[in-house]
């Protein structure tokens, strides 16, 4: 046999504040709300690569005079 529970309910009353619940409906605050709420919820992690994140380029490829060749400070110039 299947037993049948018996279930109170409890109501209460709930006063609501009129200034804050009974204001007229405002489209343009409620899309402002949500672009503000949606942006806030981005992760926000890009950013560009610093000098130590790069592979290379930490010592000159030569010295800067006599040898006859061009000044470089680098081995990761694109030229």
């Amino acid at each position: 046999m299947a037993e049948t529970k018996k279930t109170t309910k409890k109501e209460e009353k709930v006063v609501l504040n009129p200034l804050v619940w009974e204001v007229p409906y405002n489209a343009d605050l409620v899309s402002q709300v949500l672009f503000v709420y949606s942006s806030n919820e981005r992760k926000g992690s890009a950013r560009q690569k610093s000098r130590g994140d790069v592979s290379g380029g930490g010592k000159k490829p030569w010295k800067q005079k006599g040898t006859g060749r061009a000044r470089h400070g680098s081995t990761r110039s694109p030229i």
